[in-house]
């Protein structure tokens, strides 16, 4: 265990920011997950559910918890799998 008062303070702020990086990260998969599904499965809601987790992702970049390619990335594949699906469909 740490004996620094300035390393016990960098303890508590570690724990309380991957707390919150935990929740947001989470929360992240999850929306773009439910995205992923809803375009495979031909949903009505499916652009819904995409801007969301696009949201999502920027929201987590500005956080600092993904970063700024990673998330770049994700939407890219979103998008370009919900237009590939939109023309399959007509």
């Amino acid at each position: 265990m740490a004996t620094h008062k300035s390393a016990q303070k960098r303890i508590r702020q570690n724990t309380r920011r991957r707390t919150r990086n935990r929740m947001v990260r989470g929360s992240v998969r999850t929306m773009v997950k439910a995205a992923r599904e809803a375009v495979e499965k031909g949903e009505a809601n499916a652009k819904e559910l995409v801007v969301a987790a696009e949201r999502a992702l920027a929201k987590a970049v500005a956080k600092g918890v993904v970063h700024k390619a990673n998330a770049a990335r994700r939407v890219s594949r979103l998008a370009s799998r919900l237009t590939k699906k939109a023309k399959s469909s007509k």
